[in-house]
C-alpha cells in the first residue's frame, strides 16, 4: 500500500472504535430474538466504516499536531485521507441498505452530524454545551437505537420503556466519558479556538462532571434492572465495572498531587479500561441470557 494511504488509514484510527463498542453490546443485551447476521453487519458498518470515517474527517479539519484519541503522534494529513473518508462514507450507507432503508438513512444522518461537528464552516465543536449535547446523544442514545433498528426492530417498539430508559443510560455514560477525552488537550484546543466542555470546566470540574454523569448513569441502569428483576445483570455490571471505578478514583487522586498525571497516556488508559469493562459486562449479560 502507498505510504500516503497508510498514513491516511492510520488517521482513521480504526482501533479507536473499540472505545465506542459498549453502546453496541449494550443495545444487544436488552433485546432478544434478532438474527445474528444482522448484528454482525451492524457491527461492521459502525466500527469499521462509520466511526473511522468520522475520525478521518475530523483530522482533515483539525490537522492536529499534538496527540489525539488513539494516536500520540499523528501523521500529517494529506488528500488521500479525504479519499478514504468519502469511500468509507459511501460504503457505510450502501451497506446499510442491506438491513433497511431506515437504517441506511439513519447512518447517513449520523455521518452528516459528525461532519458538522468538525467542519470549519459550522464547527459545532467550538460550542461546549451544544457539542456535548450532540455528541452524547448521537454517540449514545441515537447509536443505541440505531443498532436495534439494524436488528429489524421498529422505532415504535424501541421508544417504549424500558428500552428508551436504557437508551438514556447510554447517553449518560457518554456524558461521563466525553469530557475526559478532552482533558489533556486544553492547550491544543485553545490554540484552535475550540471551547470544549473540559476547557470550560477545568481539570477538577471535568473530573467532577464525569464522576456525576457516570454514577447517575449507573444508578439509572441498576434501577432499570431492579425494576425488571434482573438481579444477575446488576451483579455482572457491578463486578465488571469495578476496575473502572478503581482506576478513575486513583487517577483523580494522583492528578490532585501532580497535574502532569492529566496526560494522553492516562486518558487513553481510562478509555481503554472503561470500554473493555463495559463491553465485558454487556457481553456477559448476552451470554448469560442464553443459559438462564
Amino acid at each position: 500500500m502507498d505510504k500516503s494511504y497508510q498514513n491516511a488509514l492510520t488517521l482513521m484510527r480504526i482501533p479507536f472504535s473499540v472505545y465506542l463498542m459498549p453502546v453496541f453490546w449494550f443495545a444487544l443485551s436488552v433485546v432478544s430474538g434478532y438474527d445474528v447476521w444482522r448484528a454482525v453487519v451492524v457491527f461492521i458498518i459502525l466500527h469499521l466504516l462509520v466511526y473511522p470515517a468520522s475520525n478521518g474527517y475530523n483530522s482533515t479539519q483539525d490537522k492536529d499536531e499534538g496527540s489525539i484519541g488513539g494516536l500520540k503522534k499523528p501523521p500529517k494529513v494529506t488528500r488521500e485521507l479525504t479519499h478514504l473518508v468519502w469511500l468509507f462514507d459511501v460504503l457505510a450507507v450502501v451497506a446499510g441498505f442491506i438491513l433497511s432503508t431506515l437504517f441506511a438513512g439513519l447512518v447517513a444522518l449520523y455521518m452528516l452530524i459528525s461532519k458538522a461537528y468538525s467542519y470549519e464552516g459550522i464547527r459545532i465543536k467550538k460550542y461546549p454545551i451544544l457539542s456535548t449535547v450532540i455528541v452524547t446523544i448521537f454517540q449514545g442514545a441515537y447509536t443505541f437505537l440505531l443498532v436495534q433498528v439494524g436488528l429489524n426492530y421498529t422505532l415504535q417498539e424501541l421508544l417504549q420503556l424500558p428500552n428508551s430508559g436504557f437508551a438514556l443510560v447510554s447517553t449518560l455514560f457518554l456524558c461521563g466519558s466525553y469530557p475526559l477525552t478532552q482533558i489533556y488537550q486544553h492547550t491544543e484546543d485553545s490554540r484552535r479556538g475550540d471551547k470544549t466542555l473540559s476547557l470550560l470546566l477545568g481539570i477538577n470540574g471535568t473530573f467532577m462532571f464525569a464522576a456525576f454523569s457516570l454514577l447517575l448513569g449507573a444508578a439509572v441502569l441498576v434501577y432499570l434492572y431492579f425494576s425488571l428483576n434482573q438481579w444477575l445483570n446488576i451483579f455482572l455490571f457491578l463486578i465488571c465495572t469495578g476496575p473502572v471505578l478503581y482506576f478513575f478514583t486513583n487517577w483523580v487522586l494522583r492528578a490532585q498531587r501532580d497535574p502532569k498525571e492529566v496526560n494522553f497516556e492516562n486518558t487513553m488508559q481510562m478509555n481503554k479500561i472503561s470500554s473493555l469493562c463495559m463491553s465485558a459486562a454487556f457481553i456477559s449479560m448476552i451470554v448469560a441470557k442464553s443459559f438462564f
